[in-house]
């Protein structure tokens, strides 16, 4: 076997791997315009799963032609050779990571350094594929704003009919016109830049854009959504940076978009959401591998640039996880306990398959995404003797010591938030109010999701830079149509507890222990603790209906004219 054969498998893998991708994306349109939601959660699941599927099939591949002992000349002449091969590809940063992932699964941690793996990408000076190739360009100065977005809806190819374009067309251009006013633009000095395919996600299809002047850009979403008799209607315009981030949020479930050069899509959006991470924008549109590969190299950047502290992040300690943050980089790093604590019933194994259910699952901008990690070697120097007592003391089994470098066997990366229960503490009155509703909120959409978080005290949910309450410790998570919602009977003796039932009227009291939070929380939203509104919620998903969640503030929708 020479290396030219061996980088052709490996790549031939990766192209597999991307056409399956590519094919549950295009399905998304079909799905969308038939209403079949439940094919919509089926799909997503199997896009997540599907790439590490062909990872270990490819692996196989090379193990049956070289082995699993190392030929340290071969290997270097493939990863050489595969270099080459993605000068002018379009999905090379894709590819690259795919061999990474190839590599790590035949061989030891030992060789995981740039000799045979791309830990640094080799890309930077490789001419990108043009952002233009992603997207359409539109000249309102030759067709005037009516027609120029006539043309944007009819070049997308949504293929359904609309319940009135006429009206969806006049309140675009309103609003428009109306955020032209704001930055004082004119409709014959600007350019209009779409991207070609629309964003699917849940029970909506998004048109993403910018306008482009002479001296700035100005981002654009419109979403598309579909009634009860499948006819379309465009339901907002929404601009501003901020609020386009909320729905690329890391709350959220991932995107499915079309895309033959993700780098490009990737550099679109970037320009749009600055703030966001290159990590954040792959995994919004479903190349989560390629998050977490572009996370761990800012993470490897960061440390080079920094010298704090790993230390024990700040809360109420957990029964399940050592929890862990570097001051200056926003993320927590989550190890699972030796020992969990003495009323969980459950085991490791269970509280992996929790958290990686919720990665496969909708989760309605109310469920933190989670990176996971294997073997992750972290420089001792850079852990406090504080939380090296801490990790000696409860994640023994998951760490190891090699030289001056700890390695931690499996590692879970959420973005760091303030604890809910922290926030309430500092928050001013209208804080609190606004906080505490928006906790109801939490659970009633991740309810309509199919998803019962268990432990719903405070300690257990967040507030993002957004003031966006979401949910983030997952030992506990169950589907909702799992449970068995009850009543408290009048006596206590007549009370006959199985593993699976839940009393809503106990809510209050247990979740939310501090009456002065649990009042807001209750005037706001009464029905949680009726255990009857639960079974209502229960029986809607069993019946194959899916709530509307939207991702943007209900005052920004259009007024429909059926």
């Amino acid at each position: 076997m020479n290396s030219e054969n061996l980088a052709r498998i490996i790549l031939e893998g990766f192209h597999s791997h991307y056409r399956r991708f590519q094919a549950l994306t295009q399905g998304a349109r079909k799905r969308f315009l038939q209403r079949d939601w439940k094919a919509v959660v089926s799909a997503s699941a199997e896009r997540i799963h599907y790439y590490d599927h062909q990872v270990v099939s490819t692996a196989k591949k090379v193990e049956r032609r070289v082995g699993n002992e190392l030929d340290e000349n071969l290997w270097r002449a493939t990863r050489q050779r595969y270099q080459q091969l993605l000068k002018f590809h379009p999905q090379a940063e894709l590819a690259e990571t795919f061999y990474n992932s190839v590599f790590c699964r035949v061989f030891d941690r030992a060789y995981f350094n740039n000799d045979y793996i791309f830990v640094e990408t080799v890309l930077a000076n490789h001419i990108p594929v043009p952002v233009e190739n992603e997207c359409h360009s539109y000249f309102p100065v030759v067709d005037g704003l009516e027609r120029t977005l006539t043309r944007v809806f009819e070049d997308i190819g949504l293929g359904g009919e609309f319940e009135n374009f006429e009206n969806d067309i006049e309140q675009l251009r309103d609003k428009f016109f109306e955020r032209a006013t704001e930055t004082d633009i004119e409709a014959h000095n600007l350019r209009i830049d779409v991207l070609k395919s629309p964003f699917y996600r849940n029970k909506a299809a998004y048109i993403v854009g910018r306008v482009v002047t002479e001296n700035n850009h100005y981002p654009f979403i419109v979403p598309v959504l579909i009634n009860s008799q499948g006819k379309l209607y465009a339901d907002a315009f929404i601009t501003r940076s901020d609020r386009m981030a909320t729905i690329f949020g890391f709350a959220r479930s991932y995107f499915m978009v079309e895309t033959e050069a993700p780098s490009a899509l990737v550099r679109f959006l970037k320009d749009l959401m600055p703030q966001k991470t290159l990590a954040e924008l792959y995994s919004s549109v479903g190349f989560h591998k390629q998050g977490k590969t572009e996370f761990y190299r800012e993470f490897l950047h960061h440390l080079h640039r920094t010298d704090d502290q790993l230390i024990a992040a700040p809360g109420v300690k957990g029964m399940v996880m050592t929890v862990f943050t570097l001051p200056s980089f926003p993320y927590v790093f989550k190890v699972i306990k030796d020992k969990l604590g003495g009323t969980k019933a459950f085991g490791r194994q269970t509280v992996i398959d929790r958290y990686r259910m919720v990665k496969r699952h909708d989760r309605v901008g109310r469920m933190a995404d989670t990176l996971e990690f294997v073997d992750v070697a972290l420089p001792l120097k850079r852990i406090s003797g504080d939380l090296l007592k801490e990790f000696q003391k409860t994640i023994a089994n998951s760490i190891s010591i090699e030289g001056d470098t700890l390695v931690i066997h499996q590692l879970f990366v959420e973005r760091r938030m303030t604890p809910l229960n922290l926030y309430l503490e500092y928050a001013k009155e209208d804080e609190v109010d606004a906080a505490m509703d928006d906790y109801g909120c939490a659970l009633k959409e991740m309810m309509a999701a199919n998803i019962f978080p268990g432990d719903m005290l405070l300690k257990n949910f967040g507030v993002t830079r957004h003031k966006r309450v979401v949910f983030y410790d997952y030992d506990e998570v169950r589907y909702l149509t799992d449970m068995s919602f009850r009543r408290l009977p009048d006596n206590d003796w007549e009370v006959s507890y199985a593993p699976d039932d839940v009393f809503p009227q106990q809510l209050g009291q247990f979740a939310v222990p501090q009456a002065k939070y649990r009042e807001r929380l209750l005037k706001r939203h009464p029905e949680l603790i009726d255990p009857a509104y639960w079974c209502r919620v229960q029986k809607n998903i069993r019946k194959g209906e899916l709530t509307d969640v939207f991702p943007y503030a209900v005052d920004l929708r259009f007024t429909r004219k059926v």
